[in-house]
Parts: structure tokens; sequence; C-alpha cells
């Protein structure tokens, strides 16, 4: 069964008769005045009442919306009331745009309400038309013949390389330079990683110095060759 549609007034629906009321009002639609919205649509709905008109579910369902985003934004912590209204905001944002989309196809009438024939049925013509070198054939046989050899696993000798890499965890270097930096208290920043051997042990190394800055457990100072790594006070 569809749905009814009521139209009173000027409003089609209770997103349409917000945003006239942000537009009489000249209301922020990103940073909407809720109390005042509230006041403003509730006098509306009243309105409609006492022009004895049927008021749909719809307006009295955004009225109980209504209420209830400006009831959690007198809370305290009001931020389930922000996201409401930044939802309510989103909806108005949408239904505007197209309002307006639909106002401009009102006035295209050019191609709407014509007649327009179904395209036809064209028999396409699968001939193969193309000729092609006596090459180009050995290349594509041999090319698939060669797939069948591609569903084999690869030999053992490829993962060599991955596997005799030694993995630095940056939990151990973190331990490592808590320890030289307890021993020196400020040391420079190139030291850190002249002991290092491996490309995994670099980046470990310097992941393991973020971690320690974000942890306000180490800082560092200078900029270029000058740069120092200092342990903070509370690890001293």
């Amino acid at each position: 069964m569809d749905k009814l549609s009521y139209k009173l007034e000027v409003f089609e629906g209770p997103l349409d008769l917000l945003l006239s009321l942000i537009a009489k009002n000249k209301l922020n639609i990103y940073d909407i005045n809720i109390s005042l919205l509230l006041e403003q649509y509730m006098e509306q709905i009243e309105l409609m009442k006492s022009n004895d008109m049927d008021v749909a579910s719809e307006f009295l369902e955004m009225a109980a919306r209504l209420v209830y985003i400006k009831t959690a934004m007198l809370l305290p912590k009001h931020d389930e009331g922000d996201t409401l209204r930044d939802e309510l905001s989103g909806e108005l944002l949408e239904y505007s745009v197209c309002k307006q989309m639909a106002a401009q196809l009102s006035t295209m009438t050019d191609g709407f309400g014509r007649f327009i024939r179904k395209p036809m049925k064209i028999e396409s013509d699968k001939t193969y038309k193309r000729n092609h070198d006596a090459t180009e054939l050995t290349v594509a046989y041999l090319a698939a013949v060669g797939r069948g050899m591609r569903h084999m696993p690869p030999p053992v000798d490829n993962f060599k390389p991955l596997v005799a890499k030694k993995i630095v965890a940056v939990s151990t270097k973190v331990v490592s330079i808590l320890r030289n930096l307890r021993k020196k208290t400020k040391v420079k920043w190139n030291s850190l990683f002249s002991e290092s051997r491996s490309r995994s042990e670099l980046v470990a190394t310097f992941l393991a110095v973020l971690e320690l800055v974000k942890a306000h457990r180490v800082t560092v100072d200078g900029n270029g060759e000058k740069m120092t790594v200092t342990l903070s006070g509370k690890e001293k």
C-alpha cells in the first residue's frame, strides 16, 4: 500500500516546514538553535490544529524528535544532543538540495512526457575479421600452455630471503633505549642507530623512539646532527 502524502498549506512534510522556519528566522543550518526552532515549530503545529487541519503523524514525530534533542542538549554532557542536532542538519541539507534539483527539473520540459521508441534489437556480426601473423598464434599457444604451470606452488628458495631475515621487535628497542638513557640521561640521535645491523633494526629503533616520545618518556631536541634524545624527569 502506498504511503499517503499530506500537504499542509505550503509544507509537504516536517523537513519542508523546518527549512521554512530556518529561513524565516535566519538560523544557521550548520548550528541550529534547537530551542528557538522547537518553539516556532510548535506554534505552526498549533496553528494547523486551530484551522481544523489533521496534523500528519510525521509532523508530530518530528516535534517529539526536537523535544528529545533539546532535552539531550540540556544535560551536562550533551555529546548525544550535538550528534542528534548534526544528524538533523544533514537531513535538512540533503532535503534542501533535493528541493533545488526538483525545481530545476520542473523547468526542463524538453524530453519529459514524450513518447520514445524502444531501441531495436540489432543482430551483431560475430565473424572474426582480424588477420594475425603466424608468430602471434605461436606466442598465444605458448602462453596458454604455460598457464598450467602457474597453479604449482613456488619453489622453496623463493622464500629464503624473507624467512632468513631477522625481525627486530619494537618493544626490544624500547627497553634497549631506556637502559642506555638511564646510564647517560642524554644521547645523540645518531648514536641510537649506529649499532643497527639491518634495515629492520633501523626501523624498529625509529618506531621505538616515536613510542617513547608519544608516552612522554623521552624528549627529542635540536635538529640535524645536533639532535639529542633526553630521558624525561619521571624516568630518571
